[in-house]
């Protein structure tokens, strides 16, 4: 029996726990906290319909969970937007190491229809310059393999921090894994995992459109439980803050910022080891004193949105000077006029968008629920801290 505090209560987490019940885990919810009973490689129920809904992390982490455990047969599905997201690099993968994987409406895509017990391991190779989430999905799948995983990886992993995390969190539940310095290679032994409680962190990705509000703003804002010593890679987002102006003060308990009422461009920087910050990021540019270009997020087109061309469109809206190059854009000086803009039912769209419009002449957001996938007080708590925001009916 594992305890979780600090969860975050989103619809990622909705569809997580949900499919995971589905399969016979036994999980009890207290607010932010959960008490889990796990099943091991054990599956009370063998067979049925997993939805992910658009939770990317699940949508990779569930299919080597169902295809090295034991037997049984399942459809995974998924919402439109994820079901329009290869995950080709993931099944073929698992392919290579014995499972049966089958997507009966498009290759590679879901509904995927996936058999327990046929993932069996060994020696397996994959690309790494796509989602890490895909590394992350064979190594958690490979402890509960019969013959574990020594995966080698093509080329450099795209925000390897998060592999990072995801050898603690084994290792913290008592698998077996090894990594090379350049986590290029790495050995999964079989075995599985032992109950463990763990404290989660606070989400560093969100926690920036907050940290962005009070550096554009000139305002000032802590973040809890969230310090120095986080492998989050979006931590080093308070880093470029700095670069920016701003001032921030990290302390064990959490990490303050403040606005110095002026922002710094001219600079150029490479987003790729915290591509999910790129939009906080394009979202504080146009009030900058000089340009600023974004680089090395090619790999952002293929997430909930293209995100390159749906930010670089919404600043056109908004009368920005951008140039959208194929991996970034160029952002020039500017004061963002009103506009309505579409989220694209994108959670990191509708919040980058917030925190302009909050900074600039204010936006009409459609779809703003999107949020909901990964902070769905959102809104709450930019108005707790002293944003009008109002709800547009018809």
């Amino acid at each position: 029996m594992t305890h979780l505090s600090g969860l975050l209560v989103s619809d990622d987490t909705y569809w997580c726990s949900d499919a995971l019940r589905r399969l016979g885990v036994d999980i009890d919810f207290d607010g932010m906290n959960a008490t889990v009973t796990g099943i091991g490689r054990r599956r009370p129920v063998a067979e049925g319909v997993l939805h992910v809904g658009s939770a990317g992390t699940v949508a990779r982490f569930l299919p080597p969970f169902l295809a090295a455990g034991g037997k049984g047969r399942w459809r995974v599905t998924a919402s439109k937007q994820m079901s329009r997201r290869p995950v080709g690099p993931l099944f073929d993968t698992l392919r290579a190491g014995g499972a049966h994987i089958q997507c009966p409406e498009s290759a590679n895509c879901f509904p995927a229809v996936i058999s327990g017990d046929s993932f069996r391991g060994g020696k397996l190779r994959m690309s790494g310059n796509v989602s890490s989430q895909f590394i992350s999905g064979v190594l958690l799948g490979a402890a509960h393999s019969p013959e574990g995983v020594k995966l080698a990886i093509k080329g450099g992993i795209v925000q390897s921090a998060y592999v990072l995390i995801t050898l603690d969190a084994m290792r913290h539940f008592g698998a077996s894994v090894e990594a090379d310095e350049g986590l290029s290679r790495f050995n999964v032994a079989p075995g599985g995992y032992r109950a463990h409680d763990l404290e989660v962190e606070a989400d560093a990705s969100t926690a920036t459109y907050f940290a962005a509000l009070a550096a554009v703003t000139g305002g000032s804002v802590t973040l809890s439980n969230l310090a120095p010593g986080t492998r989050q890679p979006d931590f080093g987002f308070l880093e470029i803050l700095e670069r920016l102006g701003a001032k921030v003060e990290r302390k064990p308990g959490g990490t303050t910022i403040t606005g110095t009422g002026k922002l710094k461009g001219g600079f150029a920087i490479d987003m790729r080891p915290l591509s999910d910050a790129t939009l906080t990021l394009a979202a504080l540019a146009p009030f900058a004193d000089g340009p600023i270009t974004i680089t090395g997020v090619a790999h952002i087109r293929h997430h909930e949105s293209d995100r390159i061309a749906a930010m670089c469109r919404s600043l056109e809206q908004l009368g920005v000077p951008v140039v959208e190059r194929e991996d970034g854009m160029t952002i020039s000086p500017a004061a963002p006029r009103f506009a309505v803009l579409d989220t694209h039912e994108d959670h990191r769209i509708a919040m980058s968008l917030a925190v302009l419009g909050l900074a600039g002449a204010g936006v009409e957001l459609r779809e703003p629920g999107c949020v909901s996938k990964t902070c769905p007080t959102f809104f709450d708590l930019i108005a707790g801290l002293g944003a009008k925001v109002e709800e547009v009916k018809g």
